[in-house]
């Protein structure tokens, strides 16, 4: 008996994959690059602020860019390949290198002008404050 592990997003996933990879081959036209990698994240949301959390090891800070416009989050960078070396003619290479793009919309409420994003230890934090909601106002109404 094959024992077959069920995994339900995996159909989704293979989904998200194909329609960043259409997306970003667009942007791919644009930049002049192609998109090798896609990085993994986390989003979550805090009373004052949105938070993305990327997984982006082995890339350095300033290959990596950051641009918010008509409401949508874009970053994008590049890992560079390390130079490799053989020994005895045998070589294994397993850690990808190359562009990446990864696009969010921006969540209503939120302030594009105030993102701030650092890099510490191969994860991008990107955070998103949220604007200060307009509360509604009692008008009171004089007699005339």
């Amino acid at each position: 008996m094959t024992v077959v592990r069920y995994q339900p997003w995996t159909l989704f996933d293979r989904l998200q994959r194909q329609l960043d990879q259409a997306l970003s081959s667009e942007a791919g036209a644009t930049a002049g690059a192609e998109i090798s990698w896609i990085p993994q994240v986390d989003i979550r949301e805090e009373s004052e602020r949105f938070v993305v959390l990327a997984d982006v090891p082995g890339v350095e800070p300033k290959d990596i860019h950051i641009t918010a416009d008509k409401g949508v989050l874009t970053i994008r960078g590049e890992k560079h390949a390390p130079e490799m070396q053989r020994h005895n003619g045998w070589q294994r290479v397993e850690r990808g290198s190359g562009s990446f793009l990864r696009r969010f919309t921006l969540p209503e409420g939120a302030n594009p002008d105030a993102i701030t994003a650092k890099h510490a230890h191969g994860v991008l934090e990107v955070t998103i404050p949220k604007q200060p909601q307009v509360r509604a106002r009692r008008i009171e109404v004089e007699a005339a």
